[in-house]
């Protein structure tokens, strides 16, 4: 038997476990599905915010979202950003199937040079010269790298709650480089507006 005085408690718990059944049942889930390696290491970006990449959006990195109309962005370099709007219903899970149509972009006998990029959270944005270039655990490891022409480039590195890490790197032909970084925490709008940025 319960107490009187433990009576008060059950009822909030239950109270607060029915607010979260409730909950569940208003909020929508947003799946992603890519075909091939590019698009599983796409970024997603979800009405201008960063969330990010494909293949990671699942489990206790799920999108969950209040119902309604809502903007997705999926990025991957040297390809074409596919866009799309989805309306969102009460307690049901929608999917975004990500088709990707590549880009133009410089041969591989351009880009001579080699930057890795050693990072915290590995799911960070990776941007150089202002473009999306995938995130950091695809540049950091072996066998892993970012190919680049020789020359100045800007990089930064971002993700929603950190302060984003942002330097210039000068290769030259055939050089190897390695970034390496620990993102420090810092509110979700510090992130930066190439991570924070309105869907076109």
């Amino acid at each position: 038997m319960f107490s009187r005085k433990s009576l008060p408690t059950i009822l909030a718990i239950m109270a607060l476990v029915g607010m979260v059944h409730a909950e569940d049942r208003v909020q929508s889930e947003l799946k992603f599905v890519g075909h091939n390696k590019a698009e599983k290491t796409a970024g997603v970006w979800v009405d201008g915010q960063y969330v990010g990449f494909v293949k990671e959006l699942s489990g206790n990195k799920k999108i969950v979202l209040l119902p309604g109309k809502h903007d997705v962005l999926v990025r991957q370099a040297w390809y074409k950003d596919y866009a799309e709007q989805v309306i969102l219903e009460p307690g049901r899970a929608s999917v975004v199937n990500v088709s990707l149509i590549r880009d133009a972009h410089p041969t591989a006998r351009e880009a001579t040079g080699e930057l890795k990029i050693s990072a915290t959270p590995t799911r960070a944005a990776v941007f150089v010269d202002n473009q999306f270039a995938g995130h950091v655990d695809e540049f950091e490891g072996v066998g892993k790298a970012m190919l680049l022409t020789p020359g100045r480039h800007s990089v930064r590195v971002a993700l929603p709650g950190y302060l984003p890490f942002e330097t210039v790197v000068d290769l030259r032909p055939h050089q190897k480089l390695k970034l390496q970084t620990d993102l420090v925490k810092g509110s979700i709008t510090e992130a930066g507006s190439l991570v924070n940025q309105p869907v076109k």
